[in-house]
């Protein structure tokens, strides 16, 4: 059968259709009840059930997942992309105190690899199903020419929900209330440009290089997943911002790229500033050798990298002993990591 000329020019329709057929099957385990229609469709549908909300507000975040891409690249590992995307973005709407309800992915390649896309849309799948939220749709996009050989990029949306009276604006965070930090599992999403002139170019590291620091090659420590805090969040709030009570969990910070410094303070009042104290957690390996040899000021680094802390939680002081147990009983290593003191809507690390 001769090739047709789409194909010759780089775009194979019935490749794109055949691998597509397989995604109602990978996307089973993410389906709610309030999806309808089918994937596939011009639009994914979704009928909320607003009779649970006083004001339901719809809450929504777009991201990628930067140059991590690079290292699944190198190591030929691509189904942990997915669920990179899916817990950044669950973490980026947990802060108001959403949940989310479904989400649309975007990939783009020169050329559709059809157990790439397979192990990415499982990735995908994989970070809804874990964190409640279905998959109703997304764009695949072949796109010859427009990227290296074997490469790709990806995108994810995410809609949410929160109730007005229950969303989470730090208004009422004062001096005196209580940062907690929540462990990361490593990078997550962000500072990998930075993190691969340090391992593969100054220290001339190879992605399949074992690092006996890590106890791991370097390749597979930065494909660590990022860790998805939505359903602690959740949990944290049924439990300690009751209605009628007050609040006891005023605001929180995803540490995502810019780190404490330009996070935080997305989430502080004008008058109120965050000192997060060094050593006040268990760094992990990696941010101790990119610490030890990475060459870079202590100061850049709490602003570019996690640092070991995906999430802060401002808490009332009088609840965060109670706050502190509930998280730990919950399988998730937190630390005491600085207060709330008087100033002028800034975050600082001494």
């Amino acid at each position: 059968m001769k090739q047709k000329a789409y194909a010759r020019a780089g775009v194979d329709i019935d490749l794109g259709n055949k691998v597509k057929a397989t995604l109602p099957q990978l996307l089973a385990s993410t389906h709610r009840r309030e999806v309808m229609g089918k994937v596939g469709g011009f639009g994914g549908l979704f009928a909320l059930n607003t009779r649970q909300f006083k004001q339901p507000v719809l809450v929504s975040s777009v991201d990628g997942v930067g140059t991590k891409l690079k290292i699944a690249f190198a190591m030929d590992r691509h189904d942990t992309i997915g669920e990179d995307l899916v817990n950044h973005c669950v973490n980026d709407i947990a802060v108001l105190g959403a949940e989310p309800l479904f989400f649309l992915d975007y990939l783009g390649t020169g050329k559709l690899e059809p157990h790439v896309f397979t192990e990415i849309i499982k990735g995908f799948a994989r970070g809804c199903a874990a964190n409640r939220c279905s998959l109703i749709g997304g764009e695949t996009a072949q796109m010859p020419g427009f990227y290296q050989a074997g490469e790709y990029d990806v995108s994810g949306t995410i809609v949410g929900v929160v109730d007005k009276p229950r969303m989470l604006d730090g208004k009422t965070i004062r001096p005196g209330d209580v940062v907690i930090g929540l462990e990361a599992s490593g990078l997550h999403t962000n500072g990998y440009s930075l993190a691969r002139k340090i391992f593969f170019e100054d220290l001339k590291l190879k992605p399949k290089t074992r690092v006996a620091e890590l106890g791991n090659t370097i390749g597979d420590e930065m494909l660590k997943v990022h860790v998805s805090y939505g359903m602690l969040v959740q949990a944290l709030l049924k439990k300690f911002n009751r209605d009628g009570q007050p609040r006891a969990i005023k605001g929180l910070a995803h540490i995502t790229g810019g780190g404490f410094v330009d996070n935080i303070p997305r989430v502080l009042p004008k008058k109120c500033d965050v000192v997060i104290r060094k050593g006040s957690w268990d760094m992990l390996p990696i941010f101790k050798m990119i610490e030890a040899k990475g060459g870079v000021p202590d100061e850049e680094l709490y602003q570019v990298f996690n640092m070991g802390i995906g999430m802060t939680v401002i808490v009332a002081q009088d609840k965060a002993d109670a706050v502190m147990k509930f998280v730990r009983a919950q399988k998730q290593k937190a630390w005491f990591i600085g207060e709330v003191v008087k100033g002028a809507g800034e975050a600082r690390v001494v």
